[in-house]
């Protein structure tokens, strides 16, 4: 008898075990490929009405001081002093880096769009802010020990972008404006170069300092400006993080405040680094499941856009839009990703205009960039 009763609770236990393997199984990851044809997005139109409006933004925030996160190691009293005596150009939206992509912003839209309303005004802040002294003053920041690691390598990154913006920038300020930021440009370069080789694993994470994203427009600033040098540095590291790589989980996206995916940064800095043939391998093992035309990406949403970390999951919208918008520039067969772009880009952008200050002093130049690497 006792026999009989062990063998029906054997078979019902097994019966639940297997009730529950089979649930999990049918669970659907939030992204995943579909036999249904996805939903069609229009492609955006980046036209000068649109950059009238981006350019509200930058103007409005490179010169309001506060609120204001400075970010800064205190070595003594005498640190204490307000946000422009320490950043005398990089002392307004909120903090230095979005400072500093505000900047870019404004040189990216006149290098675009040379007959905005506003250019005059944006052409006077430049060059009334990015002077020689200035940018000594915001070199010597950087060149306390306390503050090696500021902004790094984030707000590096941006800076870099600054100033390649300024090199390729066709106006007869453009030159001088590079050479007054030049002393600090270098300095950014020097402290990639040393950093670099200390860091041993790569930092994986959706928001500043994420090592894929530092990397890449670091590149693009080395291999405009014809670095040689910086740019074989970063090739050879981001090979030496990345090339093992495979099934990156970009189902576990996103964190709760990323701007930035993970899988999809990561993505970026190797198809920059790679040859054609190298990174097509490399990709069909790191994110195979892109290839499929029927391959769907959910939106990240955003619940409270007054609140500064929510509103980051815009910034991953416009982020992740860049990155495939320049997967499927350069390569056709993933020329369907556009759609996947434009629909990232429909959710958040019509919320930057009049959006609050959380978001307002900086997503703006997320927004342009994306919209700068759409060549539908």
């Amino acid at each position: 008898m006792d026999r009989i009763i062990l063998l029906i609770l054997s078979v019902l236990l097994f019966s639940c075990k297997k009730g529950n393997i089979t649930e999990i199984s049918e669970a659907k990851p939030s992204n995943t490929i579909s036999e249904a044809k996805p939903e069609i997005f229009e492609s955006p139109n980046f036209t000068i009405t649109e950059a009238n409006k981006l350019l509200e933004l930058p103007l409005h925030c490179v010169t309001t001081q506060y609120p204001n996160k400075l970010g800064q190691t205190i070595g003594g009293k005498e640190d204490l002093s307000e946000p422009k005596a320490l950043h005398p150009i990089f002392y307004g939206c909120f903090d230095w880096h979005s400072a500093v992509h505000g900047y870019w912003s404004m040189v990216t839209l006149l290098d675009k769009f040379p007959t905005m309303e506003r250019a005059e005004e944006a052409i006077a802040i430049l060059e009334a802010k990015i002077t020689k002294k200035n940018v000594a003053q915001e070199l010597m920041y950087f060149s306390k020990p306390l503050n090696k690691s500021y902004e790094r390598t984030y707000g590096w990154a941006w800076l870099l972008k600054l100033a390649e913006a300024l090199n390729t920038w066709d106006h007869p300020k453009a030159k001088q404006l590079e050479g007054n930021l030049a002393p600090l440009t270098q300095k950014i370069i020097a402290n990639y170069e040393v950093f670099l080789p200390k860091l041993v694993y790569p930092i994986r994470v959706g928001e500043h300092t994420n090592t894929a994203f530092g990397l890449a427009f670091a590149f693009d600033y080395a291999i405009t400006v014809n670095d040689t040098n910086f740019a074989q540095a970063i090739k050879k590291r981001a090979k030496e993080f990345y090339l093992e790589d495979y099934g990156c989980p970009i189902k576990w996206e996103p964190s709760g405040y990323d701007f930035l995916s993970p899988c999809l940064e990561e993505l970026d800095i190797m198809r920059r680094v790679l040859s054609k043939a190298d990174f097509k391998r490399w990709l069909a093992s790191f994110m195979p499941e892109l290839i499929d035309k029927n391959y769907t990406l959910d939106v990240a949403k955003v619940s409270d856009r007054s609140d500064g970390k929510l509103v980051h999951l815009d910034g991953l919208n416009f982020s992740r839009a860049w990155v495939l918008y320049g997967l499927a520039s350069t390569y056709p067969e993933y020329s369907h990703l556009n759609n996947i772009a434009n629909e990232h880009l429909k959710y958040s952008y019509p919320n930057l205009v009049g959006d609050s200050y959380e978001g307002g002093h900086w997503l703006g130049s997320f927004a342009i960039y994306a919209l700068s690497q759409n060549k539908q």
